[in-house]
Order: C-alpha cells, then structure tokens, then sequence
C-alpha cells in the first residue's frame, strides 16, 4: 500500500510539473505573438513604467519622433511629447500614487520628423498582473493635427529616415535596411510610406530622387549618405 501511495504521488507530482511547463511554453508563445502583434500596429504604441519612462514601444511611435525603437528606451514620455496642460499629469500622478486603475487622457504637442508641429492626445491605462503590483502604463497616441513648419524651413529628414534613404539609394532591399538601422521590414515599410506621402512620391525610385533634390542625401558621393 505505501508502494502504491508513493508511486500516485510521485505521479501526480509529474503531472503538476508537467503542466507547470506546458503553461510556461504557451505563454512564451503568446508573449511572441503580442510582441509581433504590437511591432506591426499602425497605431503608435509604448509601455512605460509607473514613472513614464518607457519601457517597450513600436515602429509607429518611434516614427513621431524620428527614431527607432530601441532610442525611445529609458525616455520620459512627456518629454517626447509635451503636454499642454500641467495640471492634467499632476491629477494622474496623484491618481497612479493612489493605485487608482482608470484611463487616463493627456493633451500633447510635439515636433514631427518633417518640423511641422502635432498636437494630439495619449491615452494611458495602467495594467499588471495583480491589483497589488506596481502597474506599468499602456500608453498610445492619438494625432489629432499638425501645423505646418513655416515656409522658410529648411526641408529635413529624421536622422533613421535619412538612412533608410541612403541604403535603398545604394540599392539595399528592406530587409538589409531593417537589418543595418536594427527596424523591423515594417517599420521600414512604415517610414518608407510616410516619407513618400510627405514628399508626394510613388515609388521608391521617385522617393530616392526626391531625396537628393531636396538635399537630404548627398550628390555625388558613394556609399550614398544623408
């Protein structure tokens, strides 16, 4: 009877282990898929820590301001975009400090990569595992318009956008692009587009010629560069 009591036991106690280790595979999986689902997003989004620093953001949000992902890491997000009224990031401070879990809705303006000036909105929802852990934020932005730069400003490019430009000058497909600036292919696909809708170009080949008209790669230098 003990023999018996010993084997149940040691394999009920396999069976807990192996479910331990089933659970931990699948939410490696799924933590995958939320990672490439959140790179891929239009919509430009970052988690910050309790204090804004941000933790993780995509493409779509380093594009507003003209870097690359791995860039906006360790930076306050109000100070990548400002907010237009003080007394709304003292109210949600008070309510983060209290452990309050509402949305919370901020007011921004900041510099396009192009100089013109946006305003919008960034929306914060604090989110852990527990009610008792620190929660980090979700934190997305909402463009609501943009000002252009004034007649008179110099036409630039984002320092990331530039070299894209010059690795498809010097004839670099989007991977190789993605692989040299450390982007995924959409997130050069996503400058790429936007770029081209700033200068009204079709195609790359126009984006590139753009480029060199408008000064922001070099004439007659190779390796093509900004």
């Amino acid at each position: 009877m003990i023999v018996r009591y010993t084997q149940r036991a040691s394999a009920r106690a396999e069976s807990r282990e192996a479910r331990v280790e089933d659970g931990k595979r699948e939410a490696v999986v799924w933590r995958n898929r939320a990672l490439t689902l959140f790179d891929r997003v239009a919509v430009p989004v970052a988690v910050c820590d309790v204090y804004g620093d941000v933790l993780l953001a995509n493409p779509a949000m380093a594009a507003e301001c003209g870097t690359t992902p791995g860039r906006l890491r360790g930076r306050d997000v109000l100070e990548l975009f400002r907010p237009q009224e003080a007394g709304q990031v003292e109210r949600i401070a008070e309510a983060l400090r209290l452990r309050h879990r509402s949305r919370y809705e901020v007011s921004v303006r900041w510099e396009a990569p192009g100089g013109a000036e946006r305003f919008g909105e960034l929306t914060a929802d604090p989110v852990s595992d527990t009610v008792e852990d620190t929660p980090a934020l979700l934190v997305m932005l909402r463009v609501q318009g943009e000002r252009e730069p004034r007649a008179d400003a110099p036409v630039h490019a984002a320092p990331v956008e530039a070299r894209i430009l010059a690795l498809l000058a010097g004839g670099a497909t989007t991977a190789r692009a993605a692989k040299e600036t450390g982007l995924t292919t959409d997130g050069v696909t996503y400058h790429l587009r936007r770029l081209s809708a700033r200068w009204g170009a079709s195609n790359r080949t126009e984006l590139v010629a753009r480029a060199y008209a408008l000064g922001v790669l070099t004439p007659g230098v190779w390796p093509p560069g900004a």
